[in-house]
């Protein structure tokens, strides 16, 4: 029988924190954390006064909090079983129930092969799209249109990703459906986070900065429109990246400026706080200043990063794709070829299509030394994986 400590997650929740930012400030793995919120292991003695004062509660109140183990979603999942058959039957229950299971998907994404993941969040994303065509007028559309939105973005997000970013139409398909549906609702901050993620296919896949530029700039206005300083800080960094792609120095410096102005000032009453995590900014700073051919700047900021980003092995796996580049721009062959290693083995474990991506771009930047025999070896394992 699967149990939940649902209160201890939702104490986390309430605080700001994600599974992942919740290790990171008690320095244990995020699966511990999800071990202690699955009722699977306590908190060893010495970890709950900080565990008690991350969550803002005595150590009295978070033992009441361990203590409250039930049942997993039983009770839940038969009540969706029913709605589902009687999709007008659909109440804030039901919306309530739905949200937590995407979030809990959405936190597993850095750390989970998309290809895992797809079946269960494109089942997910179907069942909230029946509701929602079905819901009359009133909260619960409201409230369903709105995760309606949101797990049609991370759907394209998935996709992409687990196609190795191949699949650009699919993906945009689902970013467009989820702006549809988000300007319908007026639901502002979701059109905004696809019109993003649709700036990241521009970018990353089809490398057009100036098409990559208008939709990562249409989100930051519409995030700071809607008063998000997190989206649009974000949205800010992807106009410098777009920048720095087209050789816009100075342009690149300024966006830089403002996204960064505006992600300090962020904190847990902003509705997109977190999409704001620990690295993000720095991981495209060290992107721009590859893409602006400075590789002295870009290192220094790319291992600092990866150091950070331990627990984020899908974004890690870019910062280090991008720092065996700039390694490589500076003829650094033997530590680019040890860097490229370590990025191999989280690929290895996440089929991260970014991280793979930057793999690929990286060995090809090698050639020039593929009679080195480190240059050979890594050559080949980049190689294999990319048979796989």
């Amino acid at each position: 029988m699967a149990l939940r400590r649902r209160r201890l997650a939702s104490r986390r929740k309430s605080t700001g924190h994600t599974q992942e930012s919740l290790a990171e400030k008690l320095n244990v793995d995020r699966t511990t954390v999800v071990r202690w919120e699955r009722a699977e292991s306590e908190p060893q003695p010495w970890v709950r006064p900080g565990l008690a004062n991350a969550l803002q509660v005595t150590l009295e109140e978070l033992t009441q909090l361990l203590d409250d183990v039930e049942e997993a979603n039983t009770r839940q999942g038969d009540r969706l079983a029913y709605v589902l058959k009687n999709p007008r039957t659909a109440d804030l229950a039901t919306v309530a129930y739905l949200r937590h299971e995407l979030d809990a998907l959405t936190e597993t994404y850095d750390t989970t092969p998309s290809t895992s993941l797809l079946p269960t969040v494109g089942r997910l994303h179907g069942e909230i799209a029946l509701l929602h065509s079905s819901a009359s007028i009133g909260g619960v559309r409201q409230a369903l249109a709105t995760l309606h939105a949101a797990s049609a973005t991370l759907m394209g997000q998935l996709v992409w990703d687990a196609s190795q970013r191949r699949d650009r139409r699919t993906a945009i398909r689902y970013y467009e459906q989820a702006v549809a549906v988000a300007r319908q609702s007026n639901e502002i901050l979701h059109e905004a986070h696809a019109r993003l993620r649709t700036g990241f296919v521009a970018l990353y896949a089809d490398r057009d900065p100036k098409r990559g530029l208008s939709q990562a700039a249409h989100a930051a206005h519409l995030a700071a429109d809607f008063g998000s300083g997190a989206l649009a800080g974000l949205a800010m960094l992807h106009v410098a990246e777009a920048y720095a792609m087209v050789g816009e120095r100075s342009a690149c410096h300024h966006a830089l400026g403002q996204a960064g102005d505006r992600i300090d000032s962020v904190d847990t009453t902003d509705p997109a706080h977190r999409l704001v995590t620990a690295g993000q900014f720095d991981r495209v700073v060290g992107s721009c200043y590859l893409a602006l051919g400075d590789p002295r700047k870009a290192q220094p900021v790319l291992e600092a990063t990866s150091s950070v980003l331990r627990t984020r092995e899908k974004s890690r796996s870019i910062v280090l794709g991008n720092l065996a580049l700039a390694h490589i721009r500076q003829r650094h062959v033997a530590e680019a070829t040890a860097v490229l290693h370590e990025a191999i083995d989280v690929v290895e474990r996440t089929r991260a299509g970014g991280g793979l991506n930057v793999l690929f771009r990286a060995s090809r930047e090698l050639h020039r030394w593929r009679n080195r025999h480190e240059v050979y070896q890594v050559t080949d394992r980049i190689l294999s994986l990319i048979a796989r």
